[in-house]
């Protein structure tokens, strides 16, 4: 899904200037929680490269709630118009940062000493294999076929990928370490850009039941073996990496909104936006802690309580600081004369993706 949003046409359309600012924070969250945490594992004596791992979950944006405040109380105005791309555009970057990040320490973990090409491999063949079989799925997908005909081809296209996956997984490669959700990302952002925006939204539309069960299995396989004793007792990480995050959306928003010139408005109030932290992150915290699991038990746990608190935690803290952003900022009830279908039409857009 989140390939679907990597077209290139969608992201000209964003502006240089929002995709600029999503670049400033959301790598300056990661830079700023690696650093906090990287000093704390370091004098806490736990092992440093957790702190990447921290750093790259803490990029991810739940659009989710930010974007119920805009629909709810009709928001408009300079900080609305650049969320509501951001909120797509920020998830794509976490990806591509956080499996990059994930990928390089498997490679290290992997029962250990991988040579550097292979960790290079690591994250490079699974793009390759996403590329090579989109291309051949942007061929299939692009003439207008029947919804059923569609889906048929789309599950069969991604049934390949998988396949050709599981073949370098299990007989290629030395370890089993390739990153099924990269082969995906690269697979579906390479047909998405093949196909015109309205093929793209039939294609979809026939796939969003299918997507719906795929990510009832994916929340019932991350919340079944979590333990709330974790979450409970999380206590000064989960803080820190609140406030850290926090710290990386807001200076990172306001750096980005600095050069690009945008309203001072943006400038002040586009960071407290970006607070909620849910979705996404518990997805990338599930495959942090599946890589983890084996080979360090200690700090797949780290990780699974203290993102599991921050999430329950912050979702309370950060919807209520992005409604107090959007009252500040003088954009409730429309006030800033942007029209309520177009929000609408961008909500709704948005959201199905997510």
């Amino acid at each position: 899904m989140i390939g679907t949003e990597l077209v290139w046409n969608k992201i000209k359309r964003s502006g240089k200037a929002i995709v600029i600012t999503t670049l400033t924070q959301s790598l300056g969250t990661f830079l700023i929680v690696s650093l906090v945490f990287g000093i704390v594992f370091y004098v806490s004596d736990i092992p440093v490269y957790l702190a990447f791992i921290f750093g790259g979950i803490a990029l991810a944006t739940a659009p989710a709630p930010a974007l119920s405040i805009v629909r709810e109380f009709k928001t408009a105005g300079p900080v609305t118009k650049t969320l509501i791309p951001m909120a797509a555009l920020d998830d794509i970057v976490g990806c591509v940062v956080f499996f990059t990040t994930i990928a390089i320490v498997a490679g290290n973990l992997s029962a250990g000493d991988l040579p550097a090409y292979m960790i290079a491999l690591v994250v490079l063949l699974p793009l390759l294999i996403g590329v090579v079989t989109g291309l051949a799925a942007g061929v299939v997908l692009k003439k207008e076929r029947s919804k059923p005909v569609t889906l048929a081809l789309l599950m069969v296209m991604i049934l390949a990928a998988s396949a050709v996956g599981f073949i370098f997984n299990s007989w290629v490669l030395p370890r089993p370490v390739l990153n099924f959700m990269l082969i995906g990302m690269a697979f579906s952002a390479t047909f998405s850009n093949m196909v015109s925006e309205t093929r793209l939204e039939q294609i979809m539309e026939g796939f969003n039941p299918v997507f719906g069960i795929a990510m009832i299995v994916v929340i019932l396989n991350l919340g079944a073996p979590l333990d709330y004793n974790l979450i409970l007792g999380a206590g000064l990480f989960t803080a820190i990496y609140i406030l850290a995050r926090a710290a990386g959306k807001y200076f990172g928003a306001y750096f980005g909104a600095s050069i690009t010139k945008s309203p001072e408005t943006v400038k002040k109030y586009l960071g407290l936006t970006l607070l909620p932290h849910s979705g996404v992150s518990l997805v990338f915290t599930g495959i942090a802690v599946s890589v983890l699991s084996a080979p360090a038990p200690e700090c797949a746990k780290i990780v699974q309580g203290t993102i599991a608190a921050a999430a329950v935690i912050n979702e309370i803290i950060a919807v209520i600081t992005a409604k107090k952003g959007f009252e500040w900022v003088g954009e409730m009830n429309g006030s800033a004369g942007r029209s309520e279908e177009g929000i609408q039409h961008a909500i709704i857009t948005i959201s199905r993706q997510h």
